[in-house]
């Protein structure tokens, strides 16, 4: 009252209603307004379409159920007639309706076809549909031209009868994703980048079908072993290699094919000497493997499949010049044709290349564009995600807070095992020989210990002599430690790809596994993209990063200006 005195009252306009409005004619009326009555007796009980002795469907009802229906509406017509024109039951009619009705209870051909599922079906009986619901069940996904069909199982995959025998003795029951649909691509020696999540089985998904195109080339002898290997392997780091190795040695001791590691920290001139002897495959560090070129202790004259494991990390780690020095090193008579509708002949032997990689930044790109001819891009979940078996807690800390807080986790697991990453060497020595004196068994790994070290930690650690490992980023990438329970991150990276790969060591081959982060404010470049994982994920987000500024926008963008007049405004794409 007091406000209206004062500021008097707004007076709520009538609305005015136009007299085009107000006069306008409704052509509808509702259907309650109809008092017309149908005369036509078939309108008033509409009659349902009936199934003629099981002659016809309808589609959209589920056909086994029609079958019921048709046969037990057959039946009842049947009897009603009999009993109009007095006629009695005979058994064998009794026997007839019975075998009927157990002929509506089965499938007929065709409904055979509609609903049993791929995994009941031989390979000729799959439909396109049914191929599409495979690559969808185990996630999939294609990119490229003619692709084959991926195998369902080992039987099903063109490899030899030797490696099938080899695979079954080494005790591999089923494929995983990446194998189902890398390995028929090797065999046609299509080039692959192939995108997964760490620990799917990428390692066998390349090995399998470089054995398998060794097999069909003359065995090493005096004759060709001066002309180098036949296949080379490049990893980014030691121990990555070194299990590439282990995982080759496997398949290749049934078939005879030697197997050379070149690696960093081990007497160059050996490793050479090893190479001159003969061997068909090198799996070897970058690095090293160019040095062996420029020294020439080894040549690439009759290598003509070439895998990069790992991509991405050699590329952040710089070793791109090395990457393509080797590659360059190879011969290049033999590219595969750059026209991609053009057949590939099966008797030639061609260059294959296979490149896997966790994420695909722009130099993987740049490499693969220059190197690989019309790729098959195979993609299993979605690049650059952490498997739905790692649950993932982010814990905000204050730096203070870490150590006690990781005490008390790695006392809670008991006897299983767990990796604690740390950013630097020196802060990674620190927290091992913390953890030590505080009756842990731990080891530390990083770049700064010798190859001896390394291996003894890493050994120590597979055979649980140790249950705890104080890691760099050196353990980050491809090292295959079975049944990791815990991951954890002591100190968070700079990046959410580094993050993916390090909780990736847990949670592998099918295993659940645990990954928890210590994050602190110093960490905002991560926030944005951390958040988004999390979410992703549908893992618990803790509050602190949530209402922090830092999560809400990409670092380096600008958000609260709004564009000037004189700022060039790019479109994203």
């Amino acid at each position: 009252a007091i406000k209206e005195q004062y500021l008097g009252s707004k007076k709520p306009k009538k609305r005015v209603i136009k007299p085009s409005e107000k006069f306008r004619f409704s052509f509808d009326w509702e259907n309650t307004e109809d008092t017309s009555r149908d005369m036509n007796m078939l309108y008033q009980a509409p009659h349902e379409a009936r199934l003629l002795y099981g002659r016809g469907f309808l589609a959209g009802i589920d056909r086994r159920e029609q079958k019921k229906a048709a046969a037990v509406f057959e039946k009842e017509t049947r009897a009603e007639q009999r009993r109009k024109f007095g006629v009695e039951d005979r058994p064998e009619d009794d026997v007839a309706d019975k075998k009927k009705a157990a002929a509506a209870e089965m499938y007929d051909a065709f409904d055979m076809r509609v609903d049993r599922h791929w995994s009941e079906k031989g390979i000729e009986e799959m439909t396109e549909r049914d191929w599409r619901i495979f690559r969808e069940d185990f996630n999939i996904s294609y990119k490229g031209s003619r692709i084959p069909r991926p195998m369902r199982n080992w039987p099903e995959s063109k490899l030899g009868t030797e490696l099938l025998r080899a695979i079954e003795k080494v005790g591999y029951k089923k494929p995983s994703p990446i194998q189902m649909a890398a390995i028929p691509l090797g065999l046609q020696q299509r080039d692959v980048i192939g995108i997964a999540e760490t620990g799917s089985g990428k390692t066998a998904a390349f090995v399998l079908p470089m054995l398998s195109y060794i097999t069909r080339l003359p065995p090493i002898s005096e004759d060709n072993e001066a002309e180098g290997p036949y296949a080379v392997v490049m990893a980014p780091t030691r121990e990555l290699a070194q299990q590439i190795e282990e995982e080759t040695v496997k398949f290749a001791t049934y078939l005879g094919i030697k197997v050379v590691s070149i690696v960093g920290g081990q007497s160059i001139e050996e490793q050479g000497f090893k190479i001159r002897q003969g061997c068909e495959v090198v799996i070897a560090t970058p690095g090293r493997l160019l040095d062996c070129l420029e020294r020439r202790y080894a040549v690439l004259n009759q290598c003509n499949y070439v895998v990069l494991d790992e991509a991405d990390r050699m590329i952040d780690m710089g070793f791109e010049p090395q990457v393509v020095g080797v590659l360059d090193a190879m011969p290049s008579s033999n590219l595969k044709p750059e026209n991609e509708e053009e057949e590939l002949d099966e008797k030639r032997i061609y260059r294959t290349t296979y490149m896997f990689s966790a994420t695909m930044p722009p130099a993987v790109e740049r490499l693969a564009r220059k190197y690989l001819r019309n790729p098959v891009v195979v993609t299993i979940g979605t690049a650059g995600k952490a498997t739905d078996l790692i649950t993932q807690n982010v814990i905000m800390v204050k730096e203070s807070e870490k150590m006690s807080r990781l005490q008390k986790i790695l006392t809670d697991l008991g006897d299983k095992t767990a990796i604690v990453f740390c950013n630097t060497k020196k802060s990674a020595d620190n927290r091992a020989k913390d953890l030590d004196k505080a009756g842990f068994r731990v080891t530390a790994l990083h770049g700064g210990k010798s190859q001896d070290q390394r291996e003894i930690s890493l050994d120590g650690f597979r055979n649980r002599r140790f249950n705890v490992l104080v890691a760099t980023d050196v353990a980050g990438r491809g090292i295959d430690i079975p049944d990791v329970a815990h991951v954890i991150n002591y100190e968070m990276p700079s990046s959410v790809d580094t993050y993916t790969h390090r909780i990736g060591r847990t949670g592998r081959a099918g295993k659940k596994g645990l990954a928890t982060s210590f994050l602190t404010l110093d960490n905002t470049d991560i926030f944005f993209d951390l958040k988004q994982m999390l979410t992703q994920s549908n893992s618990p987000v803790p509050p602190e990063l949530a209402r922090h500024e830092a999560s809400k926008f990409k670092p380096g963008s600008v958000p609260d200006r709004p564009p000037r007049r004189n700022d060039t405004v790019y479109a994203s794409h």
